[in-house]
């Protein structure tokens, strides 16, 4: 991953942390009762188990399981494989995306100290191969509920540059900074803005883009 990742001020060292664990306790605390609701749900309209769990590179590179409330169903082809996404994603499942309630449960990979409350997204293990060394230093840092790039078009922006304002977070993380992303997340939720239900539709494929890049360097 480069050289050790220097903390940027005192908020970034020792104050950041602290007020994650703490915003993620209180999160679980105040609205256990909307957990309990959407749990329910998901298992009456889409079944078992409530929680869908993946694996993401986090701080450092090492792997962690990220919670998420589950989506899609399990549907399956006459031999037993899955059914596309887009198949599987039920109008349930389109309705926590697209109110992002189905990332509550990432308030328990915070408390855990997988996730921060702000930092870069924790993206597909498959995908680290393909980073430049510039671009590993996303993983100095704990990932993010949200972070620059998904106030900065999120989905809706090329992988280029969604990474290069990951790496700008994290080469200059303040107290002043966070609180902007949050505010502006706030304000990109509740105008609905950016929020891609399925992202296969709105973004490149990953290795691919990745791919020819690295041919475009090559030849010029």
């Amino acid at each position: 991953m480069g050289n050790r990742h220097k903390p940027y001020g005192p908020y970034e060292k020792y104050i950041k942390r602290p007020i994650d664990f703490l915003c993620a306790l209180a999160a679980i605390v105040v609205f256990s009762w909307l957990y309990i609701i959407v749990a329910v749900l998901v298992r009456l309209k889409l079944g078992s188990p409530v929680l869908f769990t993946q694996e993401r590179p986090g701080k450092d590179g090492k792997i962690f399981k990220l919670y998420k409330f589950r989506t899609m169903t399990d549907e399956k082809d006459k031999n037993g494989k899955l059914l596309p996404d887009e198949v599987r994603l039920t109008k349930f499942g389109r309705l926590l995306r697209a109110t992002s309630l189905d990332e509550l449960p990432e308030a328990f990979n915070i408390l855990k100290g997988d996730m921060s409350v702000i930092g870069p997204r924790p993206l597909l293990v498959s995908y680290l191969p393909y980073y430049t060394e510039q671009e590993s230093h996303r993983h100095d840092v704990r990932p993010g509920l949200s972070g620059l790039a998904q106030v900065n078009g999120r989905n809706y922006i090329g992988w280029d540059q969604r990474l290069k304002l990951d790496v700008q977070y994290v080469e200059k993380i303040t107290f002043k900074g966070d609180v902007m992303i949050i505010l502006n997340t706030v304000r990109k939720f509740l105008k609905k803005e950016d929020i891609a239900v399925d992202t296969n539709t709105v973004e490149p494929n990953f290795a691919e883009e990745r791919m020819q890049k690295m041919v475009q360097d090559q030849e010029v």
